[in-house]
């Protein structure tokens, strides 16, 4: 019986980012958040409408933690995907829900 090997950090993230619409890489989770900017983005997400965030606590992925940075050359967390796309971090993220952006952006992901 072979085992599954490990899919390498990398892959992972690719394959999470395709995978979902929008997703938050993030500290914590939209119910815990560990970090005041993690937990302004889901709540940025959440009033723009996004029903389906698909997030993933960092603190508990080590390996995705490490090589986040590499894949999407942004430094810090929270990261913000959407449609493969890296969209930014907190700052970004808030300045498009006061523009009407983030709604516009989050209609369109749930629309598919």
């Amino acid at each position: 019986m072979s085992q599954k090997k490990p899919q390498p950090a990398m892959e992972r993230i690719q394959a999470i980012v395709d995978g979902q619409p929008i997703v938050l890489f993030m500290k914590g989770t939209p119910e815990f958040p560990m970090c005041g900017y993690s937990s302004s983005a889901v709540r940025a997400l959440q009033s723009a409408g996004a029903e389906r965030l698909y997030t993933v606590n960092v603190l508990e992925e080590p390996e995705i933690r490490a090589n986040l940075p590499r894949y999407s050359n942004w430094p810090t967390f929270p990261q913000l995907f959407i449609h493969g796309e890296l969209i930014g971090g907190c700052d970004i993220t808030l300045e498009l829900l006061e523009s009407g952006e983030l709604q516009r952006i989050v209609a369109e992901a749930a629309a598919e």
